[in-house]
């Protein structure tokens, strides 16, 4: 499966760079800050026919093409293209990401870059590599000494975007300073300690399940914003299911908790 997911990120990532600063044909998803483009759509099925070939019983959740539940106790979690309106913009803040879980837990996971030809891959347990080598546990540094990542999305809920951004002042107020990529970038300073903390107010499984085991396995931790565990129970709706997290490297995390906790309340 390693190897599998290895190839495929490999594949797609070859073909998104056929595509980067093309001209494209794109469209709105959900809302104004949701488009998807052909590369999203070639990056999805080259990944879903490798992995369809070697393990057709395992079941596949794709944000392009939603959940196919065979019944396994493994399932593959593609994002073909995270980061595609920068993509489109032809800014090389992108990637591919694929997740695996078992049951509910993501258990291997590979994030690749392909723009500058960065490859991420985390195991359950035995650590993180980039570029097949092994990445150090991040070290521990207060908000105030750190540059922290915040990410929102368009959203037609007022309420909770004014608790996000009661939240952003928080962050403003108290961090080195604020930077953002919105895509899996953010995600991945953090595991290598470049950021000391991301919060993104507007996830999907897709967008997180293996970066949450990369930040796991490097020493920092996510959360959702409520202080819980975040947790990845499959079911039909999977697909819709809203993740707002927050990670970083467990001092950070700490420190955030309460205070996140009571501007949201």
């Amino acid at each position: 499966m390693k190897e599998t997911l290895v190839e495929a990120l490999k594949i797609s990532g070859n073909i998104l760079m056929q595509y980067f600063r093309k001209p494209l044909s794109e469209s709105v998803k959900e809302s104004q800050s949701s488009i998807v483009t052909e590369a999203d759509y070639a990056s999805d099925a080259i990944i879903k026919e490798l992995i369809s070939a070697r393990f057709p019983e395992h079941n596949i959740i794709s944000e392009e093409t939603g959940f196919i539940d065979n019944g396994s106790d493994y399932t593959w979690i593609i994002d073909p293209l995270d980061g595609t309106s920068n993509f489109a913009a032809g800014i090389p803040w992108f990637g591919v990401l694929i997740t695996i879980l078992k049951g509910n837990v993501p258990e291997l996971a590979g994030a690749y870059m392909p723009a500058s030809d960065m490859m991420y891959v985390a195991e359950r347990g035995k650590g993180a590599t980039r570029n097949g080598e092994v990445m150090h546990v991040i070290k521990e540094k207060n908000l105030k000494d750190s540059l922290f990542a915040f990410c929102v999305d368009y959203t037609e809920d007022a309420g909770f975007l004014d608790r996000g951004l009661d939240i952003y002042k928080h962050i403003v107020l108290n961090s080195r300073n604020i930077r953002s990529t919105n895509c899996l970038i953010d995600f991945i300073y953090v595991a290598e300690g470049r950021f000391g903390g991301v919060l993104n107010l507007y996830t999907k499984i897709w967008d997180i399940s293996g970066l949450s085991l990369l930040i796991a396995e490097t020493g920092g931790e996510m959360k959702n914003i409520d202080g819980n565990d975040v947790e990845f129970k499959l079911s039909d709706n999977i697909a819709e299911i809203n993740f707002p997290v927050i990670a970083g490297n467990r001092a950070i995390i700490r420190s955030l908790e309460k205070e996140i906790m009571n501007l949201i309340r």
